[in-house]
């Protein structure tokens, strides 16, 4: 199997802040190149944030902060099978989905896979079908549904986490504290949800 880390960086915490791996649907974030981050994010940026989860994701630092928050919740799969799948859309050849679709599946799709990701039997089967000739849609059912998820359990507590809250009120935030998995919800909570697939466009 590829190493994920070679064909995507971006999950790999330690690579460069200055490439373009944190580009996301109805958003481009521009980057300084000496800096790799932000001296620290504004109480009115971190505010905006708490607007709707499509805003905390267009905008890199909320990724960032989204992203760091998952991991104190052990659960940090979600967003970077998220990130993998932007990637993924944004290739140019067939050459390049093949691979890429291959990492994504092993890494995050298959039982047992290493980051595997919370998905119901009928989205992981059709997932699994279309790995086999992989086109630019192949994970938007298992995206949109890791991203509902995301959107319906974990960015409520991100709203009332210290993380986000210390931000809010433009404080330097301390170091969070490691809590245990969530295991508050599952799939099946949200199987009466209808996917919206319009959000990637």
């Amino acid at each position: 199997m590829e190493n994920p880390l070679l064909l995507f960086p971006q999950l790999n915490i330690s690579a460069s802040k200055d490439k373009s791996y944190y580009k996301v649907t109805k958003a481009r974030v521009k980057e300084e190149p000496n800096k790799a981050s932000k001296p620290g994010v504004s109480p009115e940026e971190a505010m905006k944030w708490g607007e709707s989860f499509d805003k905390l994701l267009s905008q890199k630092d909320g990724l960032d902060a989204f992203t760091k928050f998952l991991k104190t919740e052990f659960s940090e799969e979600n967003i970077e099978f998220w990130i993998a799948c932007e990637d993924y859309k944004k290739s140019k050849t067939t050459n390049e989905l093949f691979p890429k679709a291959k990492t994504i599946y092993e890494t995050f799709i298959r039982k047992d896979a290493p980051k595997e990701v919370n998905l119901d039997f009928k989205t992981k089967e059709v997932t699994s079908q279309n790995i086999e000739q992989p086109i630019i849609t192949t994970f938007d059912a298992a995206q949109n549904t890791v991203y509902r998820l995301m959107e319906q359990d974990s960015y409520p507590r991100f709203l009332r986490s210290d993380l986000y809250l210390n931000l809010v009120k433009g404080r330097n935030p301390a170091r969070p504290t490691l809590r245990r998995r969530s295991r508050s919800f599952t799939v099946n909570d949200f199987q009466g949800v209808r996917p919206d697939f319009t959000i990637w466009h």
